[in-house]
């Protein structure tokens, strides 16, 4: 199967990781962990190893900002209704409820006629849990990044998925989105994701969040439609714990409402547009943070 052969082969590596960062051609390899069951030892360098997943049963464990992947399924580089990119990164497994909905939805935005396809980013690593770059959440399998950018209608060369850039689509002031990019398409794509019963938040960049309520305010799936940091490139889906899963910790509910209130505002204030730092970063969750299912399905052979 191709999607294992790349898992196989692809060795993870340090560096950026967000959408419109490049990827690389040639990945080197990390030098082993010298004590990799150390309960002290940063998860993220014992998960960020780990290039197959599990054959256990699958589940979620955990939270998706702690936690890990068992049983985990690639999503294949290709489809006919998407294309996997930074392949390098090895970020294209998730839980399978998150692999059959990204099918499903790329179906469903090009039947629609928003564009021929998605272009998906990062969903999670072959055993989930904390990632060496970008990413807090994506740890258990129920998140994905889709490009805004759409999917080219040439196939894509090793290059291009590595290379080609997402586009950004807000303006340098961060106060709104670039007309010369953002259009209804983009925004039917978020609403055919959002429409979605499974999908249980989708985040994108305060300025999206500006230009939608604009045009789509009052409409139901509004409320799924949250601003956060960054994602001007991408937009994130997140799905709920499935059913009868219960070491998967859910999130809270999102509020009533479309999100266009004044909650909305505090976004364009400078305490969110330009966040100071506050210090020292915190130190990165060990593995005796993580569940403890989560240390044995980072070492199960």
């Amino acid at each position: 199967m191709r999607v294992f052969s790349l898992a196989l082969t692809l060795l993870a590596f340090a560096g950026a990781a967000h959408a419109q960062d490049a990827g690389t051609l040639t990945p080197k390899p990390l030098p082993p962990l010298a004590h990799p069951q150390d309960p002290k030892i940063p998860a993220k360098e014992v998960f960020g190893r780990q290039l197959t997943p599990t054959e256990a049963q699958v589940r979620s464990i955990g939270f998706y900002a702690r936690g890990c992947l068992a049983g985990a399924k690639a999503l294949p580089v290709d489809g006919e209704t998407w294309r996997v990119m930074r392949l390098s990164r090895n970020r294209f497994w998730g839980h399978p409820a998150m692999i059959a909905f990204l099918e499903r939805f790329s179906h469903k935005a090009a039947a629609q006629g928003v564009w021929p396809g998605i272009l998906v980013g990062d969903i999670s690593q072959p055993r989930g849990g904390p990632m060496l770059t970008g990413h807090a959440s994506h740890q258990i399998g129920l998140d994905a990044d889709v490009w805004l950018t759409p999917m080219p209608e040439h196939p894509l060369t090793q290059a291009d998925r590595e290379q080609m850039s997402a586009i950004d689509m807000v303006r340098p002031d961060g106060l709104g989105v670039d007309p010369a990019h953002w259009s209804e398409r983009q925004a039917g794509v978020i609403r055919a994701a959002a429409s979605e019963p499974e999908v249980e938040r989708i985040f994108v960049n305060v300025a999206i969040k500006k230009a939608l309520c604009e045009t789509h305010a009052g409409e139901a799936w509004m409320n799924k439609v949250r601003p956060f940091w960054g994602h001007n490139y991408h937009f994130h889906i997140r799905i709920h714990c499935p059913d009868s899963e219960a070491a998967c910790q859910a999130q809270d509910p999102v509020p009533p409402g479309d999100g266009c209130d004044k909650s909305l505002a505090w976004w364009f204030t400078d305490e969110a547009l330009h966040p100071r730092s506050e210090g020292k970063p915190k130190p990165p969750i060990s593995m005796a943070q993580l569940p403890a299912e989560c240390r044995e399905v980072a070492v199960e052979k």
